[in-house]
């Protein structure tokens, strides 16, 4: 099973943070503008604050009837940040996902955020590394068969 430094070697370490103390608004427009479904809150007590995504705007403002213009990010954001590091393992990245129920998982260096996965992210890298393992295993039978493959 590979660890999420593999992942980032193919993803890329991309990540995107906004401060606490900035309206929703802006954290959707920044969501929305960068095609992520969450994003790392910074304060200047912690570069990992909290970390804001669309459900907690979803369920926090629109159900709410609030502003996303007149509300802080720090008001509905996730403080509680579930992370892992480059040396997880995959399988333990979904698993603390699945448990979490989240779907969005800060990787985490020396205390600062330096990218962000998906389960999604580890869904793909799953099924390319299966159908890799398929593909040599079907090899190997057609060659051992002699076959042709």
């Amino acid at each position: 099973m590979s660890n999420v430094k593999e992942l980032l070697e193919t993803k890329g370490r991309y990540i995107w943070s906004i401060d606490a103390n900035e309206s929703v608004y802006n954290a959707v427009a920044m969501m929305a503008d960068k095609n992520v479904g969450a994003l790392v809150v910074t304060s200047s007590d912690s570069p990992l604050a909290g970390i804001i995504s669309e459900r907690d705007y979803t369920r926090a403002l629109i159900l709410a009837n609030k502003s996303a213009q007149d509300t802080l990010v720090s008001e509905i954001m996730s403080f509680d940040v579930t992370f892992a590091t480059e040396n997880t393992l995959l399988e333990k990245c979904m698993t603390l996902m699945l448990q979490k129920k989240i779907r969005h998982l800060p990787i985490i260096d020396n205390n600062e955020a330096i990218a962000m996965i998906t389960l999604g992210d580890i869904l793909k890298t799953i099924i390319e590394q299966q159908s890799l393992t398929i593909e040599e295993l079907e090899s190997f039978i057609y060659e051992d068969q002699g076959g042709e493959g």
